[in-house]
């Protein structure tokens, strides 16, 4: 599971995403406008800048922006700059201890093997998918809900 911060962290992005000619927007508004905690937002999207996805300007027209455009910019990157990539199992840790906290041989262990086979998947997908790609999604997605004529008795 993605944790709090990256999920607002997307949802930021995606609202960042959506202005028009990436202008620059306030923390407040960002914060109110998504119903994300703002001292928790200004956390998330100081790491978000620091991980060089977004740029801020301080003082009148100030904000914050995207870095690049939203094709360019990655679910795994996200993830990585939030979470620090993501395991499913312990023996797949993103620290390179690949040990085993039963002692067994993650070479020669079933579940290690099918786990990693999971992660590399997910990984690949994390990978190929952009912000632009999850915004077109939901827009997609919304007008599809949008067109659906409900006629209950």
């Amino acid at each position: 599971m993605i944790s709090k911060k990256t999920k607002y962290a997307l949802m930021a992005l995606s609202f960042l995403a959506q202005q028009p000619d990436n202008r620059p927007v306030l923390i407040a508004d960002l914060a109110h406008t998504e119903k994300i905690p703002k001292k928790f937002l200004e956390f998330i999207l100081l790491s978000l800048r620091k991980g060089g996805l977004l740029l801020s300007r301080t003082g009148k027209g100030g904000g914050y922006r995207l870095a690049h455009e939203p094709s360019e910019i990655t679910i795994a990157s996200v993830i990585k700059i939030l979470e620090g990539g993501f395991s499913l199992v312990h023996c797949l840790n993103e620290n390179g201890l690949n040990s085993c906290e039963e002692g067994n041989d993650p070479s020669c262990c079933g579940i290690h093997l099918i786990m990693s086979d999971v992660k590399d998947a997910i990984t690949s997908v994390l990978e190929a998918t952009t912000l632009a790609d999850m915004i077109h999604k939901a827009e997609t997605e919304s007008f599809r809900k949008s067109q659906i004529i409900d006629y209950s008795i």
